[in-house]
């Protein structure tokens, strides 16, 4: 579905002339790419795109992210995950669609947070916990019932 391009004709699509000899490659993502892409960050409030599944990573960065995010208590209905192995589209088309070169790549509510390296980073600096929190993805705190601790119906025993 991508296409490489050659030549520069002046219009929208093509790529720049670096010199008269030189041309650069460039790969434009699909419409179908781009909207599927658009699709699935929209789908659901968190969604990080990474080499494997959450249960089975295939690679120490999805893997770390993914620990991550659990550690930080993101809501498993507010989350998707895609597999970008999968897909060898999906896996080129998200780097050009985030204009980022590595895998995995975390949206929230629709706007890119980044990689591994950006994560761990906003993790322990606290960044990335207040960032989930003002989005509302992480896993509700059940209040706890404050019992009033009721009163001893006890008796004095009776001597007859």
């Amino acid at each position: 579905m991508f296409r490489r391009v050659l030549s520069n004709t002046g219009r929208l699509g093509f790529a720049p002339v670096i010199s008269k000899s030189h041309f650069i490659n460039v790969r434009y993502m699909s419409s179908e790419i781009k909207n599927a892409i658009d699709q699935a960050v929209a789908a659901t409030p968190v969604v990080l795109f990474m080499k494997g599944t959450p249960e089975f990573p295939q690679c120490g960065f999805s893997r770390a992210t993914i620990q991550t995010l659990g550690q930080q208590g993101v809501d498993p209905a507010k989350f998707a995950a895609y597999n970008v192995l999968e897909d060898p589209e999906l896996r080129d088309g998200i780097k050009e669609y985030s204009q980022w070169p590595t895998i995995p790549q975390l949206y929230v509510n629709k706007e890119f947070i980044g990689g591994c390296d950006i994560i761990t980073n906003m993790a322990k600096s606290g960044e990335l916990a207040e960032l989930l929190e003002a989005n509302d993805v992480l896993i509700p705190l059940e209040e706890e019932e404050v019992q009033e601790p009721e009163s001893a119906n006890v008796k004095p025993s009776e001597r007859s």
